[in-house]
């Protein structure tokens, strides 16, 4: 059975900054994309960050370019989402999602995001 764990999402004033983690289990992930994505009170889920399995591609959102980096663990069973300069905006749940290409199959339950003005 796949299951993903969100981790470090919190309260932060803005400018601030948290670091995400996706922790992903239950077979073998090889080849797959491991992604972030968000979903803010009354909105739809948007896409945030992606990363090759092998590490050498990520894409990000506009509205995260520059402040957000997505990486990989060693072991690559884990992804991570580096959040700098945080705005308000970015609040939201975030969630890790997981397989070959969109729509990803594999969903985490989510960690809340809180930033303050």
């Amino acid at each position: 059975q796949v299951q993903l764990v969100e981790s470090g999402g919190g309260l932060v004033q803005a400018g601030g900054s948290l670091r995400l983690s996706c922790s992903a289990s239950g077979r073998t992930f090889s080849g797959y994309t491991m992604a972030w994505f968000r979903q803010a009170p009354g909105k739809e889920r948007e896409f945030v960050a992606a990363i090759r399995w092998s590490g050498d591609s990520t894409t990000y959102a506009d509205s995260v370019k520059g402040r957000f980096t997505i990486s990989r663990g060693n072991d690559k069973n884990m992804v991570y989402l580096q959040m700098n300069s945080l705005k308000p905006e970015d609040s939201g749940v975030y969630y890790c999602s997981v397989g070959y290409t969109p729509p990803y199959p594999y969903w985490g339950q989510g960690t809340q995001v809180t930033v303050s003005s």
